[in-house]
């Protein structure tokens, strides 16, 4: 039964999709519409309760096709974030993530991971709008990392040590170019 492994990934994306859309972005409407229709993200904060779990070893892909092994980012920190082109909050953030990856070149490589089931589709034009320097068009349609990841939440973005582990996370909306996030970082990536 070939069909058996592609229904199980379709079922998990569909479930996962789901569980995005109750915890607060609404794929269903345009970005505008978003903001005043969907039920906000919760605000973020940081949770360490999951700290010195591992990186998931999932592979993520480019718009030009070309696939990362998020298992092998070991040797320099690195700040996950998962988030989507119709998610409100993380749009928002995404140019406070370019900041930080701009700020901390060398240090900590910040990987923004689109959720799009769409895809090249929905990311390349999203990409192609905006005037990102630092930040990659990494994309996971299939949400295998966003399953390994965990949470439910978008955005959700996870700080792993230069070993691959967990440091902390941020479920929800997050203001990544506050004073408190700064000093997170610095205290995780020794800064």
């Amino acid at each position: 039964m070939a069909l058996e492994p592609e229904l199980s990934r379709l079922s998990l994306t569909a479930a996962f999709t789901l569980g995005l859309l109750v915890a607060g972005c609404d794929s269903g409407q345009p970005e505008a519409a978003q903001e005043s229709t969907a039920t906000p993200a919760p605000t973020g904060e940081i949770d360490r309760s999951q700290a010195g779990t591992l990186m998931p070893a999932s592979n993520v892909r480019d718009l030009q096709g070309d696939a990362l092994n998020m298992g092998a980012l070991q040797g320099t920190p690195v700040l996950v974030n998962l988030w989507a082109t119709w998610c409100a909050p993380c749009v928002k953030e995404m140019p406070l993530l370019e900041e930080l990856a701009v700020d901390y070149e060398g240090s900590l490589r910040v990987l923004t991971v689109s959720q799009d089931m769409q895809g090249a589709e929905k990311v390349g034009p999203f990409f192609a709008e905006r005037d990102f320097q630092m930040l990659g068009s990494w994309m996971d349609p299939e949400g295998a990392l966003g399953f390994a990841i965990g949470g439910g939440v978008m955005p959700t973005t996870v700080l792993y040590d230069a070993m691959g582990q967990e440091v902390w996370r941020v479920s929800g909306d997050y203001d990544w170019s506050s004073e408190d996030a700064r000093a997170a970082i610095d205290e995780a990536i020794g800064g």
